[in-house]
């Protein structure tokens, strides 16, 4: 069975936060990490190559920008968190309205 990359997306529950390089530091693990692109091949998708997380990514919507799971972030109390809604299943149209399309 396939299953589209946006499905997966959203069946993953990925919350997204969006930083500039200089504010991302990966602290361990990056022997265990693989990269994947796809379609476009903007996107740098990173994830464990044990576990199969998917904890970080160069997103094709900001390609010079690190979008970080924040799942996956330590301390995070995810009820404080107000995340923004973004419909991935029809990306153009919501990068768009967003303001541009990356």
């Amino acid at each position: 069975m396939f299953l589209s990359a946006i499905a997966q997306c959203a069946k993953k529950g990925f919350l997204h936060l969006i930083v500039p390089p200089e504010r991302f530091e990966l602290l361990s693990g990056k022997d265990e990490l693989t990269t994947y692109e796809f379609n476009t091949k903007v996107a740098k998708h990173t994830f464990c190559r044990t576990c199969g997380i998917h904890a970080f990514y160069v997103p094709r919507s900001d390609p010079d920008k690190i979008d970080v799971n924040v799942r996956c972030l330590e301390g995070v109390d995810l009820t404080e968190i107000r995340p923004r809604p973004f419909d991935g299943r029809n990306w153009e149209i919501a990068m768009e309205m967003r303001g541009h399309i990356g």
